[in-house]
Parts: structure tokens; sequence; C-alpha cells
């Protein structure tokens, strides 16, 4: 199984308050790995490091190693721009801008210097058709993005991040925010594009990471405590923490 982000003793401080400890993860191509674990274990702030998206926050040092397809992301010579178009990133709270649901999807893509519409609209297209939100928007791509319920919002702002083609998406908690109904939505998205993309995703829902990920990363007080296939953490885990983690017995 090939892996297409590794993450080598990776610590993390804010000022003189260390929140990773030395985190050592393998993430497989075209699976999806759920981050679980009690709240302020440290999965987003874990996340956030994957496209360093902690960069921007002061007083934040970082150090260990970080490879995506074998290049170490935080080496002087990593281009910011081409690493988040090659790692993308879902937030908790849906977060389409206030424009049009056909302009939201085709944003990367303008951004990114793509001139030729008709490319733009077969993109725009395709990743609504992924997201599975193409046939609640194809007569509405006029309509402000911001219009939609929560769920269709998520699943745009998945559209968005996909019509770039990026080979990673991490996701930070994208149901949280979201009804049961709109949940189940966006897991039969994902279910239906992990083997497509990369998939890390950040969940305090057990019965979320069980039913939609290949692969579980238990974390706990700024340390990675264990990690296997999914089956394997949720029937029988290694460590006892976990195992009690999973039974409910703190979290």
């Amino acid at each position: 199984m090939k892996e297409i982000m590794t993450a080598k003793n990776v610590k993390l401080s804010y000022g003189n308050f260390e929140a990773l400890h030395g985190i050592d993860l393998d993430l497989p191509e075209k699976q999806l790995t759920a981050l679980i674990g009690p709240s302020g274990c440290g999965k987003s702030t874990f996340l956030r490091c994957l496209n360093r998206m902690n960069d921007d926050i002061t007083g934040v040092k970082i150090s260990g190693d970080i490879r995506f397809n074998g290049k170490d992301i935080y080496s002087p010579k990593m281009d910011l721009v081409a690493l988040r178009k090659h790692v993308g990133m879902v937030f908790q709270q849906p977060t389409p801008f206030p424009f049009s649901v056909y302009d939201n999807v085709a944003y990367g893509l303008r951004i990114a210097g793509v001139k030729d519409k008709k490319l733009i609209e077969q993109r725009v297209e395709e990743s609504l058709k992924q997201a599975a939100i193409w046939d609640e928007t194809k007569d509405n791509l006029k309509r402000n993005a911001q219009d939609f319920s929560g769920g269709q919002q998520q699943r745009i702002c998945i559209a968005r991040t996909l019509a770039i083609r990026p080979e990673v998406v991490l996701l930070d908690e994208p149901t949280s925010a979201l009804d049961p109904i709109s949940s189940m939505e966006i897991e039969k998205t994902l279910m239906g594009l992990k083997h497509k993309y990369t998939f890390i995703m950040v969940t305090h829902n057990l019965q979320q990471a069980s039913r939609v990920a290949d692969q579980v990363a238990f974390l706990m007080n700024g340390n990675l405590i264990e990690t296997g296939p999914t089956e394997k953490m949720f029937i029988s885990p290694k460590n006892k923490v976990t195992s009690n983690y999973l039974n409910g017995r703190f979290g």
C-alpha cells in the first residue's frame, strides 16, 4: 500500500505549550483515514499541519518531518500555493463564498489561471456530480451558494475543493454543523469518492468513523495512541486507553 503522506516525530508548540508530542503517522493513498479522540487532543491541529494552515498563527513552532509524495512540505523550497492545490481542505462550518454556485466551484480554477471557458464548465459539472450536489444545483448554477441548506453548502464546498483535482482532501469535522440526514449525504459522497482521492478526516463521531474510514488514528493529549485498520481498531484495539475511549468510558 502506497503512502501519499507521512508524518515523523511531528511536534507543535503554541509559545511554551506543546500541543503535539511527536506524531508518527503514514497516510495511505486513496483511502479515508479518520482522526479520532476527545476534544482538545490535537486532531485538528495535526490535520492543519498537513497543508501548513498553522503557519499563519503567531508563536507556532513546528518540528519533525511531513512528506507529501516524498517531498518535505516544510522545506523553504516548497511552494505553498502548489501544496494547497494538491492538499485541499474542507472546514467544519460550510464556507461557500457569497456568489453563485458556478463561481464558487470555478474559483480555484480561475485563481490557477485557467481561462478555457469550456474546460471550466466541464470541471464545474464534473465536480458538482462527484460531490453529489449536481441534481440540486444544475438548474440554479447562478443562484447564490449561501442560499442553499447547510448540507448542500457543504457539498458545494467539497465540489469547490475537488474542482482543482487535489490528491489529498483534509476534512475538519465536515458534518458536525449538519443535521443527521445531511451528514449521511456527506458520508455517502465520501464513500463514493475515496477510491479516487485520499481523505483525512477529523471526526468526533465514532459511528461515522466506523462507517466511512479505512484507517483510524486515535489521539489523546497530543499523542498518537494507536492506529490501524478500522475494523481491527473497533473490535480489538491493542491499547487499553483506546478500548476505554471507543467504549465510551471517557471523551
